[in-house]
């Protein structure tokens, strides 16, 4: 596994930080290598895959590069700059420390990714960092700028509700809730960044950078010694919108549309991320979302442009509760059942 060994230093310097440009990253990796992780996302890549395949047919070089880029087990570090550290950029800004990179620069990041010799046309090639940029500004403008502000909505609640994770438990529950399954806190300042085989870093004197994205995609990142960017993919994004049950007795206390907001409410999210997945107006979210706040069920908070709502202690030990009691009822039916059906053989 590789690990990355953290001071106290590196982890009060440390930041959440929305990119644009990763986000457009990730999204080209699900578009090359056609993985999906739930049925939101596969919808996107169904929806996008034929004019993406589309692009690389008309230029063989951009197919060659890009496979190339991409690589198994490593991306062309050309491809995914850190992010800066003290804020937010525009994708364009982003896009120009790809735009320029040296081209002999970008054929050694291939040779990285591709663990062995580049093949022509890329070795000679002298526009690489150039047919890069102008493949992930299409996949910006075509596949994620449409929807970006519903994105943003849901990077914004994933860095709210890490946030509040790292209020109640420390950075070691913050880390290593990133990513399951890639990134743990080891203990002793040792952090694991990915299930990969390499030579421990060491992160003491620089800055970490935590980036959210929609896509299932995720990947780690440095520059020289002063900062380091571990890029996950946020909780529950692109999910699909049939959303958590609504256990009866609570449908019966609050009516099922209001404990259907209600029930959606254990991770941040926003009036309209609300209104899209419940399919309810947004007059009668907003009417719903007033009750549950007046009855001190949820609480409304800011992050950047949002305004997000999450469970209050009493909001989520009353949708726990009525969960529980759901599943009690179900069990106790089963076994019912199953005596119904035992006294019928015997």
């Amino acid at each position: 596994m590789g690990w990355w060994q953290i001071d106290a230093d590196a982890l009060a310097g440390s930041r959440f930080v929305l990119s644009p440009l990763a986000e457009t990253t990730a999204a080209l990796q699900t578009l090359d290598f056609t993985m999906a992780a739930h049925p939101g996302e596969r919808a996107w890549l169904e929806a996008h895959l034929p004019a993406y395949r589309a692009r690389l047919a008309a230029d063989p070089v951009d197919a060659l590069l890009v496979s190339a880029a991409l690589g198994t087990t490593w991306n062309a570090d050309f491809v995914t700059p850190t992010p800066p550290g003290d804020g937010e950029r525009s994708f364009e800004e982003e896009l120009t420390r790809v735009r320029e990179t040296p081209p002999e620069t970008a054929v050694a990041d291939l040779a990285v990714s591709l663990g062995g010799s580049v093949p022509e046309p890329l070795a000679s090639a002298t526009d690489l960092p150039y047919r890069m940029a102008e493949l992930l500004t299409w996949v910006w403008r075509e596949t994620v700028l449409p929807t970006w502000p519903r994105r943003r909505r849901i990077l914004e609640a994933d860095v709210l509700a890490r946030t509040a994770l790292l209020t109640r438990g420390g950075w070691a529950a913050a880390l290593d809730e990133l990513n399951p399954g890639r990134t743990r806190w080891l203990g002793d300042g040792r952090l694991q960044v990915n299930s990969r085989d390499y030579p421990p870093r060491s992160v003491a004197g620089g800055q970490l950078v935590l980036v959210p994205v929609t896509p299932s995609r995720g990947w780690v990142s440095w520059e020289g010694t002063e900062r380091y960017a571990i890029v996950y993919p946020c909780a529950g994004a692109l999910a699909g919108a049939d959303g958590p049950a609504v256990p009866e007795a609570l449908g019966a206390l609050l009516g099922s549309a209001r404990a259907g907001v209600l029930v959606r409410l254990e991770s941040p999210l926003s009036t309209s991320q609300l209104v899209a997945l419940t399919g309810q107006g947004l007059g009668s979210v907003g009417r719903h979302l007033k009750v549950l706040l007046d009855a001190r069920l949820v609480r409304r908070r800011r992050a950047g442009r949002s305004v997000l709502y999450d469970w209050t202690e009493a909001g989520a030990a009353l949708v726990r509760a009525q969960g529980a009691g759901a599943q009690g009822g179900r069990a106790q039916g089963a076994r019912a059942r199953a005596g119904r059906a035992q006294g019928g053989l015997s």
